[in-house]
């Protein structure tokens, strides 16, 4: 039995995660949540051995993990268990529910969302939906009729949504992100580069992206003929061979490899151009920060959905794209023949920003006070 709502002590419950594309607007849901509902609690459930396990703790959030993952496309031990652990997490789901008894569930996407929220709905609680994507992963598809709202990030969704529950909130970004408060010249003496000569920045993912990473390799002997700078966040499997190659040619001077960025508010004002997947936080927080990008979309992505997403910018030229399989032969010329045209660079900066929406955490928030009030 659902228990009395309590404006003063609302209970929020938010699900899923498995990526940072997942797990970043959920934390950002939550702390706009608690910052308009200081009392409310808030509670989340993730999948047992994800990175959200890990960093919704570390924002300050309890969370317990399903016995959950995805179902592959090809035949897999993982494939055989799929029907146990979907059982087995369904079961567990509803046991948090009822034990937390939240006032309302708020789905991200995610291998827990569809178990958390199939729950939810069939306990007769109010469940909303945060789309990051221009196409939508199949979960949230099916789950679509179940929910009260769905908060997208694109427009033209009722392709896939029931036009009456859609609201175009965008996408919420992690806090860092949203109040950069830094220079060109303090982020350039962090990352202990020339704050006068333009910079390239490359992100694919805390673990590297190979066919970006090969892009780089190809054309490395090209950065020593101009002043061009780049920060390269190669991912952990390839740092080693990355930085070996930039100290044979004697450029680490000018090309810094890392790991993984932490300080992405510092890497984002430095950078003139941005190399990147197309995952639709990314996507987001570039268009905020009216960044020029070329996007690489991850083959291997859902229903090739970066794709889809890179399009919708390339279409309105906002970005560029360079196909993965690509990336040797056009990559680094693309960049370099970006840098150098200096109006296409503006016009595009200024395209994307057409794309940002700098209040969408507030306006998921706005949705979630619209269903408890019953609006």
């Amino acid at each position: 039995m659902k228990r009395e709502k309590n404006s003063n002590r609302c209970r929020l419950l938010i699900s899923g995660g498995g990526t940072g594309g997942h797990i970043f607007p959920a934390i950002a849901i939550a702390d706009a949540f608690k910052k308009r509902h200081p009392d409310a609690e808030i509670m989340f459930i993730g999948a047992k051995g994800r990175m959200e396990m890990d960093m919704v703790p570390k924002a300050g959030y309890p969370i317990e993990g399903l016995w959950i993952s995805g179902f592959k496309r090809s035949l897999s031990l993982d494939n055989l268990l799929f029907p146990l652990k979907l059982l087995c997490s369904l079961v567990k789901a509803g046991k948090i529910i009822r034990r937390f008894n939240p006032d309302l569930v708020v789905g991200v996407g995610g291998f827990a969302s569809g178990p958390t929220m199939r729950r939810a709905a069939s306990m007769k609680i109010p469940v909303i939906i945060q789309e990051q994507n221009s196409f939508p992963g199949v979960t949230n598809r099916m789950m679509a009729n179940k929910a009260s709202r769905i908060c997208v990030a694109y427009d033209a969704m009722d392709k896939w949504f029931p036009a009456e529950k859609i609201v175009l909130t965008g996408n919420p970004l992690r806090n860092n992100i949203m109040n950069v408060n830094v220079d060109r010249a303090e982020s350039a003496a962090f990352f202990n580069l020339n704050p006068e000569k333009p910079v390239i920045l490359l992100v694919g993912g805390s673990q590297g992206a190979l066919g970006i990473n090969r892009g780089v390799f190809a054309a490395l002997s090209s950065f020593k003929d101009n002043d061009v700078q780049l920060i390269w966040q190669t991912g952990k499997p390839y740092f080693e061979k990355a930085s070996q190659a930039v100290d044979e040619m004697n450029l680490s001077y000018k090309i810094k490899c890392v790991v993984f960025i932490d300080r992405m508010d510092m890497a984002y004002s430095l950078a003139d151009v941005v190399i990147s997947r197309a995952g639709a936080i990314s996507i987001s927080e570039l268009s905020l920060m009216r960044k020029t990008v070329v996007f690489v979309p991850l083959p291997t992505a859902a229903e090739d959905h970066q794709t889809k997403n890179a399009r919708r910018l390339v279409d309105a030229d906002a970005a560029l794209l360079v196909p993965n399989d690509a990336t040797e032969q056009q990559l680094i010329p693309t960049v370099f023949a970006l840098l150098a045209d200096k109006d296409r660079c503006a016009a595009m900066s200024r395209n994307i920003y057409g794309f940002a929406k700098a209040n969408a955490a507030e306006l998921v928030v706005d949705e979630i006070d619209n269903v408890l009030n019953n609006k």
